[in-house]
């Protein structure tokens, strides 16, 4: 038998500052050393060579799975609506079964942002949440009723970054 939140919360990671996936990717390290089972799903995040998707294939109790094409989305295509509601309803699926500790929607925030996706319904599956899984949320930007919603809210604010400033490029194993 498998160990069990006593209680789960829902969490927002949330901002313009880098860090929102890590965390919640730092959070997903500390909760497999417990024995927790945890699913991360991306939305618009169909790139296989980002380096935490590598790193899950070997990483015990942790499955990444990602929705979307590999490209940045500048003007939504349908392929990328069909995509987050795919992503959605995986995530609906999974609470549903009860799949997992702790569900990561990873930029769901975006997702909906972008009118990808419908708060609404991002809502509905989070009211659907067993008692005991926690549920974590990042995005740039996250709905206003999803922080009204969650239990823990961090916004992540960049004071200052090297692409801006220095105009660096994202780099393996560090951004991506």
């Amino acid at each position: 038998m498998r160990q069990r939140l006593s209680k789960g919360i829902i969490q927002a990671y949330y901002g313009t500052g880098k860090g929102k996936t890590t965390a919640s990717l730092g959070l997903a390290f500390r909760a497999t050393g417990h024995g927790f089972k945890v699913q991360m799903v991306q939305f618009m995040k169909g790139e296989v060579n980002y380096g935490e998707i590598k790193a899950a294939k070997n990483w015990p109790n942790l499955t990444i799975t990602q929705f979307g094409r590999p490209e940045i989305i500048a003007d939504p295509e349908s392929v990328d609506i069909e995509e987050a509601n795919k992503a959605l309803e995986f995530a609906k699926k999974i609470i549903e079964e009860d799949e997992c500790d702790i569900l990561i929607l990873d930029e769901v925030g975006v997702a909906i942002e972008m009118g990808l996706i419908n708060v609404k319904d991002v809502i509905g599956i989070l009211q659907n949440k067993p008692p005991h899984m926690e549920i974590i949320l990042t995005g740039r930007y996250m709905h206003s009723k999803l922080l009204e919603m969650a239990d823990l809210v961090t916004e992540m604010r960049m004071i200052k970054h090297p692409f801006v400033t220095q105009g660096m490029q994202a780099r393996k194993g560090v951004d991506f």
